[in-house]
């Protein structure tokens, strides 16, 4: 209460304020969106991903001051220490970078396995590995991984690409018990399809995009929908939310 006897109004929970978030994949798509929801709950906004001028643009889009974007390759070892050292200390890390592939098994190539499993899987864990060991989550920190849908339901013809999403549920839920002890927290977000630049390319893949959407009841997302989430995980309005996957699919999966 104010001294005036009138109620004092809450702090906003959802607030990023002082808050360093580090994104990767921010040049486009879903990545893009968190990065500039973050910042503008306050967040200071480490960017990190492969297209140079798209990534400057995502940098000159955010709201705020102090933002960084960072070029790299998340598939290359070099990089990821490079971005290791120009992130510093970052209170949240949200892994956007990914890529999906359509292959049924029987037609999957060791090269499409490898290029799948590199991107989605080990170039999180690595990241997220090296930015632990040197201490650069700070106590009280947020970790999102970026899983999706088809994680959990069976879908022909993306088996590696789900396989490589599920491997990141299962690592993210023993990470959590890891990090406990700092009160970091670590989560996945598992959404269905995002009118994004990867709706564009599943455009092409399946016989009718309307058709699939027919299947969602609350029709396709939007990027603003995930980065809504994201913004929850990883402010305190989630700080008593660990080893948790939210699936966001607008009902897919309910009938």
């Amino acid at each position: 209460m104010s001294e005036s006897g009138a109620a004092t109004p809450a702090a906003n929970p959802f607030a990023l304020t002082g808050s360093t978030v580090l994104v990767t994949g921010a040049s486009s798509g879903i990545g893009r969106q968190i990065a500039i929801s973050c910042a503008a709950m306050g967040a200071r906004i480490i960017a990190s991903g492969r297209n140079e001028a798209r990534l400057q643009d995502t940098v000159a889009s955010l709201a705020g001051s102090g933002h960084a974007g960072v070029s790299a390759e998340l598939t290359n070892e070099t990089d990821i220490d490079r971005l290791v050292e120009q992130a510093g200390i970052v209170n949240g890390l949200v892994h956007c970078a990914g890529i999906s592939r359509l292959a049924p098994l029987r037609m999957a190539s060791q090269a499409h396995i490898s290029e799948v499993w590199k991107t989605n899987y080990e170039a999180p864990v690595l990241l997220t590995q090296r930015l632990l060991a040197k201490n650069r989550v700070a106590a009280d920190g947020s970790i999102l991984f970026m899983s999706s849908i088809a994680a959990l339901i069976g879908v022909a013809g993306v088996g590696v690409y789900s396989g490589s999403k599920a491997a990141l549920i299962a690592t993210m839920r023993c990470l959590a018990m890891e990090v406990v002890k700092r009160r970091i927290r670590v989560n996945c977000l598992a959404p269905a399809l995002v009118e994004s630049p990867l709706l564009e390319a599943t455009e092409k893949m399946v016989l009718s995009i309307e058709t699939t959407k027919a299947d969602y009841p609350l029709g396709f997302g939007k990027p603003e929908d995930v980065a809504n989430a994201a913004v929850f995980f990883l402010s305190g309005a989630s700080r008593w939310i660990t080893g948790t996957t939210l699936v966001m699919d607008g009902g897919l999966t309910i009938r």
